[in-house]
């Protein structure tokens, strides 16, 4: 087991980086089993849940070749199983697109319901499955946990998402581009990432037109053929460092971004008084004094993004005054709260909203990462902290960040990784 080190208070200078985008790559490596022929992706991002992606397309008969760290040929000719076992799908939760992916290749589907971050309750996939019903499978949940999905074949139907929904928009989309006929998905999601993953399916082939708007029209292809798709950055990875940059201070270049995905970030930003300059690729971020006070609620985009929520409330932690989060799309994701009040935050949380009453500063302290961005926030806290932060659990940052250290580490951050001597048989909870 690993854990990071970060002794607090030096400010950062210089440029990062941003990698591909970690929700776009893991929609669109499912996405490539549907051409039945080479699809070359560039810019995938060098992080533990897409390494177990491409275990899984490798599990199933695809030949997978690494061309280098960000580039892979995935060759899905000759796959011949539907089926993805837990032990495969139980790390990350966006494994669960392999059902709608393996529908659309083979009208049937056998895998195990998916793992990942835990944020306090049960992530359900019922509007996944009320679009693969209405599209003419038929869904069975066996005791193991599984979902056995079927079809004599896709037919092409109308979807209205009860919930606006990132993972059943995605799910849906993989499961009709083949499908007969014209597929509607009213109340799609509208991230970056369902775009992006519709350009990718449009680059084989498909024709898929509205993604980036509420309705997603799919009209399906009888075959569709091998590409080369570059992936977008990842808005998340750079909104994290535009954060940190922001809590600890400095002056950084944040490069390989789409500014346009980082708006909901950036006006919240400028509202707690950090100077932020837009350039066609990257975005530079200069923070040289206490934040300002802001309120959040996050919302899907083009809202304040979720995954963003627990860095902004390190950042906010350190403001002058009092602000509010709204967490308006997952329930319990404020559990990170308990390890950042062990380094001197005061926040109050009352089920889906927090109570932030900005200090001074915050101090080095003994935490563990409880998820993926629960992670991110305990490295900006720590970054910002006087004197020494170790964090464990770190798998979970590894999930989503591609050489996180390194790239701190390059703009001036005292920050290392190192080995927890006799736990190496720990499990993370």
């Amino acid at each position: 087991m690993e854990k990071i080190v970060i002794s607090g208070g030096k400010k950062l200078c210089g440029k990062i980086d941003v990698s591909g985008a970690k929700n776009a790559a893991l929609a669109i490596i499912p996405g490539a089993i549907l051409a039945q022929d080479v699809c070359r992706i560039e810019n995938i991002p060098n992080i533990s849940d897409v390494a177990m992606m491409l275990k899984i397309l490798s599990h199933i008969g695809a030949k997978v070749r690494a061309i280098n760290e960000h580039t892979v040929e995935i060759d899905s000719t000759n796959i011949i199983s539907h089926t993805v076992s837990h032990d495969l799908t139980k790390y990350f939760r966006a494994s669960y697109y392999m059902i709608g992916a393996l529908l659309g290749r083979f009208s049937k589907a056998r895998v195990a319901m998916p793992g990942g971050c835990d944020f306090g309750g049960v992530r359900p996939i019922d509007q996944h499955i009320k679009g693969f019903e209405l599209l003419g499978a038929s869904i069975f949940l066996d005791e193991d946990a599984i979902v056995d999905a079927s079809a004599d074949s896709l037919t092409g139907t109308n979807v209205y998402l009860d919930t606006v929904s990132v993972g059943a928009t995605v799910n849906i989309m993989l499961a009709s581009v083949k499908a007969k006929g014209m597929t509607v998905i009213e109340n799609a999601a509208k991230e970056p990432h369902v775009v992006d993953l519709a350009n990718f399916l449009n680059s084989m082939g498909a024709d898929v037109r509205g993604a980036g708007t509420d309705v997603i029209k799919i009209r399906g292809a009888d075959s569709l053929h091998g590409c080369t798709y570059s992936i977008i950055p990842d808005q998340i990875e750079a909104g994290t460092y535009m954060v940190a940059v922001a809590a600890a201070g400095g002056d950084v270049l944040i490069n390989n971004v789409i500014p346009k995905h980082l708006d909901s970030i950036t006006a919240k930003l400028v509202e707690c008084g950090i100077e932020i300059d837009e350039f066609d690729e990257s975005v530079l971020v200069r923070s040289f004094g206490r934040p300002t006070k802001c309120n959040i609620k996050t919302m899907p985009h083009p809202g304040f993004p979720t995954d963003m929520q627990p860095q902004m409330a390190v950042l906010l932690s350190l403001a002058s005054g009092t602000s509010i989060i709204n967490e308006g799309v997952w329930d319990s994701r404020f559990r990170y709260v308990e390890q950042l009040s062990r380094m001197g935050v005061s926040i109050k949380v009352d089920g889906k909203l927090a109570v932030i009453e900005g200090v001074d500063h915050l101090k080095g302290a003994p935490v563990k990462a409880d998820d993926l961005r629960a992670g991110a926030a305990m490295v900006i806290a720590g970054l910002a902290a006087r004197g020494t932060t170790e964090i464990e659990n770190v798998i979970y940052i590894d999930r989503g960040y591609e050489d996180i250290v390194e790239k701190l580490r390059s703009v001036g951050a005292d920050i290392s990784r190192v080995t927890v001597p006799g736990m190496e048989f720990a499990v993370a909870n």
